[in-house]
């Protein structure tokens, strides 16, 4: 952060220079001069408050602290304001121990402070043995004060505010250079790639097309992103489907390398069918605050706001319209399992744990509302799902596996029990458990309908529950997959559900027509799971799936997939071939392993999340036929 705002303070500085602004240039630098944060450098507010302690400017590290409190520490959580409170407690424990030591046999700056703070300390706890201090002929030597005199406490109080400070810069992001240098860095390199990929295509050495901009897709892109580079992404989309559409003549596009297989669509529209691509991908960003796997990765409904789940319990609430901004940090205690937003008011998170308790948190008010405790026989929260009216959620609570760990071996289908319940957003109590036949049993993932009229469920053992839930009764089930449903939803006009499952089956059903396919795709392994990262000296990690695997677009024509890097879209055709590959969005190093899609109008968002914790951000434009 320092050094950010180091950089920042120099290009001001030589735009007043190149300008002639003199005069703004001198206030600058007084200003600078005058700034209490420091440039936000921590060494330097470290050497601002040990000046105050050494010159016994008790007003003065006062104020200095009321400041740094307004200004910083006010924006942190509830949660951190307990550790803000010790160390202020510690500041000025170090204060008075610098005034004892100092002068030990004239303790009036000592006596000068208990007498301006008495008013403020008096009531606390904290301070109550301490009032008698200048009183005692040797404090260090006293059992209740010794500590405070020795040279490791002092090192140790510098040390923690130091990198208390230093965390709290890092995790404001008030200046994020190096993340815009990283893209803009990516955008140059695409960029050089687009020049030696025209003169290929052009035949002419040093000559772009003559109407490589004749379309308007590349403006567009321009305007939404406001800068040349902008162009990038677009103009490559612009040259190959010219290329289909015979304007560029007679000139065979050069190959490309890449790993992706080829598609059978692709193939098909360099010749006659003359078909365009129904996305292009306008720009990709990286978030990066997780460190390890992540489980689920959902957007609100708003579409302003993400959360996302990693595997260590950390949940990150961020928004990317118009900058990407951590909003949220949370850290759990008990491991988490499962999030979903409610639906109103989009703000509240339900967040289930493996201990048998949902939280609703504040994202906002960055506080937990409610804590609900829902069986202690059933302490894993495996899926949530709140209802379109918001007035109620249901909850998946199961037991302990008793799966065997074996990575190699496949899982044998031991039906771990389960419930599936009701409750009450309002009043937070449970309204009722649904009945599921033939036994309870663990429901890995639940969704609604668009009225919250229907739910559909997958479960443990393989079946598809679809719940009326105007009576709270189940309507149908049926075995849908070999092993447990991982994924399941409803159709964009409801009369079908598709699922995944362990058998990597990909299947739309017709809930008219109890257990009747429409269409069976079988899916490679990397989109439906188990997911294996591997590294050097034979490290392999494990993940069973837990989020959304796959995912629609507004209109319910596309479907987007996990991959080994990065999402895959789908065209939904009819027939036994119900999937047409359109898309590979990329970027990722680990595998994906969950995805959500936020649809606007003409341009959509597609959120894909790996085993390293990166989650890439990928603009779509939607190309209307």
């Amino acid at each position: 952060m320092g050094s950010a705002v180091e950089r920042t303070d120099e290009h001001v500085r030589e735009y007043l220079i190149y300008r002639g602004f003199t005069n703004t240039l001198k206030h600058l630098d007084n200003d600078i001069k005058a700034d209490k944060e420091k440039g936000f450098r921590v060494d330097k507010i470290i050497d601002q408050l040990q000046q105050f302690v050494q010159s016994f400017d008790l007003a003065g590290l006062k104020e200095y602290w009321l400041y740094l409190d307004k200004r910083l520490f006010s924006r942190l959580e509830d949660v951190y304001r307990s550790t803000v409170n010790k160390l202020r407690i510690s500041l000025y424990r170090y204060y008075i121990i610098n005034t004892v030591q100092v002068s030990p046999r004239n303790l009036e700056k000592t006596q000068e402070f208990f007498q301006k703070q008495a008013s403020e300390l008096q009531g606390q706890a904290e301070w109550r043995d301490w009032f008698i201090l200048p009183f005692i002929s040797s404090p260090e030597q006293n059992s209740a004060f010794c500590q405070y005199f020795s040279r490791q406490w002092s090192d140790t109080f510098l040390v923690s505010l130091h990198n208390f400070l230093s965390v709290l810069f890092q995790c404001m992001h008030i200046l994020d250079f190096d993340a815009e240098v990283q893209k803009m860095t990516c955008l140059m390199e695409e960029n050089e790639q687009l020049r030696q990929l025209s003169y290929l295509t052009c035949g002419g050495k040093g000559q772009l097309c003559s109407n490589s901009f004749a379309s308007g897709q590349p403006a567009l892109c321009m305007l939404e992103d406001n800068n040349f580079f902008g162009l990038v992404s677009p103009f490559m989309c612009y040259l190959q489907t010219s290329e289909k559409k015979g304007e560029l003549g007679e000139v065979e596009p050069p190959i490309e390398s890449s790993s992706e297989p080829t598609d059978s669509s692709n193939s098909r529209s360099c010749g006659a069918s003359q078909e365009e691509p129904p996305f292009i991908k306008l720009s990709q960003e990286e978030y990066g605050e997780h460190h390890s796997s992540i489980m689920h990765c959902r957007v609100d409904c708003s579409g302003r706001r993400v959360a996302s789940l990693d595997v260590d319990g950390v949940i990150k609430v961020w928004s990317f319209n118009p900058i990407m901004q951590t909003k949220a940090t949370i850290m759990s205690k008990s491991p988490l399992m499962s999030l979903e937003w409610a639906t109103k008011p989009d703000r509240l998170l339900l967040l289930g744990s493996g201990v048998g308790t949902v939280r609703l948190y504040d994202t906002e008010a960055k506080k937990n509302l409610y804590e609900m405790n829902i069986d202690e026989a059933h302490p894993r929260i495996l899926s949530l799902a709140c209802s379109p009216s918001g007035s109620s959620f249901v909850c998946s609570a199961a037991a302990h596996s008793r799966s065997g760990s074996g990575e190699s071996a496949p899982r044998l289908p031991i039906t771990v029990s389960g419930q599936l319940l009701l409750w009450d957003t309002k009043t937070v109590k449970q309204q009722l458990q649904f009945s599921l036949e033939p036994e309870p049993v663990a429901i890995n993932c639940t969704a609604f309908n668009h009225n919250g009229n229907l739910l559909v469920t997958g479960a443990a053992d393989g079946v598809i529950r679809l719940f009326d839930m105007q009576r709270y009764e189940s309507a149908m089930s049926w075995r849908a997959h070999d092993g447990e449903v991982y994924s399941v939803e409803f159709s964009y006009d409801e009369n079908t559900v598709f699922s995944i499952g362990e058998d990597g089956k990909f299947i739309q059903w017709n809930i008219h027509r109890c257990g009747v396919k429409q269409s069976e795709q079988i899916l490679p392994q990397d989109a439906t799971g188990p997911f294996v990262l591997s590294g050097y000296s034979g490290y392999k990690q494990v993940q069973v799936p837990r989020g959304r695997l796959f995912t629609f677009d507004s209109e319910g024509q596309h479907v987007l997939t996990c991959s080994s890097s990065g999402g895959l879209i789908y065209r939904l055709a009819s027939g036994e071939s119900a999937l047409e590959r359109v898309l590979s969005l990329g970027g990722h190093k680990a595998p994906v392993v969950t995805v959500d899609w936020c649809s606007a109008v003409d341009c959509g968002t597609c959120l894909t999340a790996s085993m390293d914790g990166k989650i890439k951000l990928s603009t779509l434009l939607a190309q209307k036929s």
